[in-house]
């Protein structure tokens, strides 16, 4: 059988190698592999791959729902236009100036506590709806079902009508 080096030239039809084979024919990289290793002795290092456990599903769920929050209270648009935290107009009777919560007659604007404000009232919904399916479980007391969906209706029908009442303070004259 030939040579590997024979063997190469003749698979690749050249006599350029690829690189591949440990030896070459440069003195100095051949000093520079194997010298250093001739009085040096690599460490034997025991390392563990590291174990990491996965969250509770609690803090899953914590997580989004913090994520919803802030997606549905428009904090992307207060991190780049950097409105206002709440504005403020002046009452044409007396001339005092008032805080305004909503931006009212604008739709595509908003104060912080606006955005913050209709972002939970969104939040207390779905917890609603969450507290409602906890209500369904058999393995609870009765009391504590009744508590669940007593808590989840009211929550769902103040997270409707908070939302519905923003509405129609941001938009004066909407569904009339």
């Amino acid at each position: 059988m030939a040579p590997k080096s024979d063997l190469q030239t003749l698979a690749t039809g050249s006599g350029v190698s690829d690189g591949s084979d440990q030896s070459s024919i440069d003195p100095i990289f051949h000093l520079l592999r194997i010298l250093p290793f001739s009085f040096l002795r690599p460490p034997r290092l025991r390392l563990r791959i590291p174990s990491f456990t996965l969250p509770s599903p609690m803090t899953v769920y914590a997580l989004i729902l913090l994520t919803y929050f802030l997606v549905v209270s428009g904090f992307v648009y207060d991190v780049i236009v950097e409105p206002p935290g709440i504005g403020s107009t002046q009452d044409p009777i007396t001339g005092t100036i008032r805080p305004v919560v909503f931006m009212s007659g604008r739709v595509n604007g908003q104060y912080i506590i606006e955005g913050l404000s209709s972002g939970f009232m969104f939040v207390l919904g779905g917890i609603g709806i969450v507290m409602l399916d906890l209500a369904l479980d058999k393995n609870k007391a009765k009391s504590v079902k009744a508590s669940y969906a007593v808590a989840g209706v009211s929550s769902i029908v103040i997270g409707y009508v908070m939302s519905m009442l923003f509405i129609r303070i941001k938009i004066p004259g909407y569904l009339h």
